[in-house]
Formats: C-alpha cells, sequence, structure tokens
C-alpha cells in the first residue's frame, strides 16, 4: 500500500487543482471530509474522492436541469 490515507492541504489542492489556500477554505464547509487532530489538518483520500464525485455529478445533474 503505497498511497498515503490522508493528505495535507498542499497535497489536496494540488490534487483538487486549487491552491493551499483554497484548500483551506474547503476544509471549513460542513460537507468537505476534514480530519482535526491537534493543530494538523488532514483530509482523508477516499472521503476526498467521494466528495469530489458526489459534486461533479451534482455539477452535471445541475447542468442539465438548466439545459431543459
Amino acid at each position: 500500500m503505497n498511497e498515503k490515507l490522508t493528505l495535507n492541504l498542499e497535497e489536496a489542492g494540488k490534487l483538487l487543482g486549487v491552491s493551499r489556500q483554497t484548500a483551506y477554505l474547503l476544509t471549513r464547509r460542513s460537507d468537505f471530509p476534514v480530519l482535526r487532530i491537534g493543530r494538523r489538518i488532514l483530509i482523508p483520500r477516499k472521503q476526498l474522492e467521494t466528495w469530489m464525485d458526489r459534486h461533479v455529478n451534482g455539477m452535471e445533474a445541475e447542468d442539465d436541469n438548466q439545459a431543459s
């Protein structure tokens, strides 16, 4: 198992294609997966992938509704 279970803000930002600051702002959303251990902010990889799938699929469904 080579993949880390969690990502730090910089890694999550790179995966999402956003800055570290934007990744930090995402952690303040109630629906964004975040794990806080002391002062560390970690993002569980699998939950992040699920979150991204939900939002991509949600955006596609929203686009379909607007096209109708």
